[in-house]
């Protein structure tokens, strides 16, 4: 992995202190700093805080293409890093299947690879274990894996009655549904118990798609406190009342969906934070529609982004540009909202357009000083 960059990034409109400004950027050491620095002109740029994102599935599919781990993973990381994507959670499902790209096998797999690919990641990749909650049979195995990898994010899902209105017609795959189903009056008992042993752990969990105000409220009772897309007004408002933090989808802001008008739950403040489900490049795209459409200022639509998934799973370190936190940051073409570079802990991860040719430049300049 190469050295982080020590170098002053000047000229550019800077988000700091929840607004835009005109001042530099130095970086040294991975970190935002102060002083005396070889200078990029990036006049005619955004640069912004790197982008979080707390729930992401686009590798699902090159893993279901036939892709191996590593090929999946190095993919996603790429696409990540070209979207301004500095940390991002992958949700791999742990489902009461035996095989298949949402078994527990295969969130063990995902898991072992990413401990191995990790130190040639151009992002800080790390996984959210999206658990069924008709597993009640896999607690010790799912709580080895979330202690041997350190997982530290996982959602509750129910699939269960979408899985038993069109089951697959396969008899082995019939067997485990309804297994799961029979497993139902064991489900509130295991779900307090994997609570109790995420909080011994520092493990940040809640649900995901609550279809109504119910399901959230349960689900906030028991500690699982993030709802994360939820289907339905009434479960963005229960979470609300209760203070629990809300993901949408950033693809919802920029392609609304029938179901969920967003960006009315923006404007209602019932958005604290936006996830790219399948599209990394919605995440700034939306940020960037949010403010063009007046809802709501480009800082305060970025931070959906950045600086509320840091908090939310509370990562001091990241989420704004300020003095001694990571150096990341995305770097967006102020003509065109592209994103054109990006910086994970003061490395470039992503580097295109005209973007490149200044940082290039700069290095050139630095080369020939040393001479």
């Amino acid at each position: 992995m190469t050295a982080p960059l020590s170098l002053r990034l000047t000229g550019a409109s800077v988000l700091r202190d929840g607004k835009m400004v005109n001042r530099s950027v130095a970086i040294e050491d991975g970190r935002i700093s102060k002083g005396p620095l070889p200078e990029v002109n990036l006049r005619g740029y955004f640069i912004l805080p790197g982008i979080i994102d707390l729930h992401g599935t686009d590798f699902l599919r090159h893993v279901i293409s036939g892709q191996s781990h590593s090929t999946a993973l190095r993919a996603t990381d790429q696409a990540a890093a070209a979207n301004g994507v500095t940390t991002a959670w992958l949700s791999q499902n742990w489902s009461w299947a035996e095989q298949g790209p949402h078994s527990p096998a295969a969130a063990e797999a995902l898991l072992s690879a990413l401990a191995a690919y990790r130190a040639q990641a151009l992002s800080d990749l790390r996984i959210q274990i999206a658990c069924e909650t008709h597993t009640v049979d896999s607690a010790d195995r799912l709580l080895e894996a979330v202690r041997r990898f350190q997982v530290d994010q996982v959602v509750f899902r129910n699939s269960l009655p979408q899985a038993l209105l069109h089951p697959d017609p396969r008899p082995d795959a019939r067997a485990r549904l309804h297994s799961a189903e029979a497993q139902k009056s064991a489900v509130p008992r295991y779900l307090c118990r994997l609570a109790e042993a995420f909080d011994t752990l520092g493990v940040t969990y809640g649900s995901f798609e609550d279809p109504d105000g119910e399901t959230r409220e349960t689900f906030s009772m028991i500690g699982a406190k993030v709802c994360t897309c939820p289907t339905r007004r009434a479960a963005a408002a229960l979470a609300r009342a209760v203070g629990d933090p809300v993901l949408l989808r950033a693809s919802d802001v920029t392609s609304p969906g029938p179901a969920l008008p967003v960006t009315d739950l923006i404007r209602a403040r019932l958005c604290d934070a936006l996830v790219s489900e399948l599209s990394y490049p919605a995440l700034s795209a939306a940020a960037f529609q949010l403010a063009i459409r007046g809802v709501m200022p480009l800082p305060a639509a970025w931070a959906l982004i950045s600086q509320r998934p840091a908090e939310i799973l509370r990562l001091h370190d990241r989420g704004v540009i300020d003095y001694g936190r990571r150096a990341d940051l995305a770097i967006v073409n102020r003509a065109t909202r592209q994103v054109e570079a990006t910086l994970c802990g003061g490395r470039i991860s992503h580097l295109s357009g005209l973007a490149a040719t200044r940082f290039l430049g700069a290095r050139a300049d630095m080369a020939m000083a040393a001479e």
